[in-house]
């Protein structure tokens, strides 16, 4: 009787080992994808979300959390089940027409949020007294040679230990001494305000936190990895690890510049300007930590964007690629890479380029072209022909739909409240 249950405790042990093994080796996409979302768009959203309304945005963490699981665990399944990424599935769902407006669209959005992401590395860098001629160029160098060289395996070790510096915002909310009493309250009864710059940010923090372009890396990734539907559930796991990470970085995100900007009537403009407001309110260390965030986010960020906008538009009109294969395996997806990082370093160099106005309308064609792709999503995952048994269940789709209907009615409140 003992020498049974010792047996089935061993038993128990290697199963959770084994299990543990497989989740470290399936590890990844959901992680490297929630992570990649805190980018210097995201940052930047965030510390003007806090400088502005203190503690009063935070309820919107919530949402986006569950919003975010229930859109990437639909990413994973529809990779894992189909085979293909997302815009192979729209072009052969939508058609060559509607998907190739899609991307172009896309394309353009992501080349100004390339740039977003360089503008967080000369802003990063300028706080530590280093010229953006010098730290951009560097970078650019640094993110081409990763994927152009590197491996999958290899850019994704890297890509995790990224992700896991990016809580380091948790140290400079930390120092900013925020009243948690306060913050209790905010998440419980949030002052909902219906102004338009009050919406525009609501707005901004969906968009941001829940990209249009990760979509398609999220896809990708699942398959670059070789996951199979025997992966699914530790794909789950990593999934919801992924989201958490993404949200907890933004709420300390907000709560370092509500508890030190905020309460001391301070503005900003971009994150950039929170790091070096931070210095003389919480001290050198809660600065330093936001400037490092921001050029780890910003390196990040610059590196997945482009090689997600590469594989969407190659998988969209049939041409190979993949980090994992060879430029002359892979040509259009590499120089689509290079030409992307090239564009968006290059327009950080111009001295009067005007880079809040491509923050801004970045995350504007985020917005609009959010409810596009969701919209394609829900299509195909509900589709039968595509996922066999694996379709939504009912409360699935009610999230979605959802939040397809929410984004919409947001913008066009948004944009009525413009014109009117």
């Amino acid at each position: 009787m003992e020498m049974t249950k010792i047996n089935e405790f061993t038993k128990k042990r290697k199963n959770i080992w084994r299990n543990l093994l497989v989740f470290m080796a399936v590890l990844g996409p959901g992680i490297i994808t929630g992570s990649v979302d805190n980018d210097a768009g995201g940052i930047t959203t965030y510390s003007i979300a806090g400088a502005l309304y203190g503690y009063n945005l935070l309820w919107t963490m919530i949402p986006a959390l569950i919003v975010l699981i229930v859109v990437q665990e639909m990413n994973a399944r529809m990779g894992i089940v189909s085979g293909k990424g997302l815009a192979d599935l729209i072009r052969e769902n939508a058609g060559v027409k509607i998907t190739f407006f899609i991307f172009v669209g896309l394309l353009i959005a992501d080349i100004g949020n390339t740039t977003t992401e360089f503008a967080g590395v000369a802003g990063s860098m300028q706080v530590f007294d280093i010229s953006k001629y010098i730290s951009v160029p560097i970078a650019a160098a640094l993110v081409w040679w990763l994927v152009v060289k590197g491996t999958y395996k290899f850019s994704e070790r890297v890509f995790l230990i990224f992700s896991a510096f990016l809580l380091v915002y948790v140290v400079s909310a930390v120092m900013g001494k925020p009243h948690w009493h306060d913050i209790g309250q905010a998440m419980i009864k949030p002052d909902i305000q219906y102004t338009k710059e009050y919406l525009a940010i609501v707005i901004g923090i969906i968009g941001t936190t829940i990209a249009p372009w990760m979509q398609f890396y999220m896809q990708s990734a699942v398959i670059e990895k070789g996951l199979t539907i025997s992966d699914y559930k530790y794909t789950l796991w990593d999934v919801v690890i992924g989201s958490i990470i993404t949200v907890v970085v933004a709420f300390f995100i907000i709560i370092a510049c509500a508890s030190t900007l905020h309460v001391n009537g301070i503005k900003i403009e971009e994150a950039k300007d929170a790091a070096m407001a931070l210095k003389p309110i919480a001290g050198d260390l809660a600065s330093i930590a936001f400037a490092f965030g921001l050029f780890i986010a910003s390196i990040f960020s610059a590196t997945i964007l482009p090689v997600a906008t590469s594989f969407y538009v190659c998988e969209a009109f049939g041409w190979e690629a993949g980090i994992d294969k060879k430029w002359k395996e892979a040509p259009q997806f590499y120089w689509l890479f290079t030409i992307i990082i090239i564009l968006g370093a290059a327009i950080i160099l111009i001295p009067s380029a005007p880079l809040i106005t491509i923050t801004l309308w970045s995350q504007v064609a985020n917005g609009l072209l959010l409810p596009v792709v969701l919209l394609c999503m829900m299509l195909i995952v509900n589709n039968k022909e595509v996922m066999g048994s694996y379709v939504n269940k009912p409360w699935q789709n009610v999230i979605g739909w959802s939040t397809i209907t929410i984004l919409i009615g947001l913008t066009i409140t948004l944009f009525g409240s413009s014109f009117f």
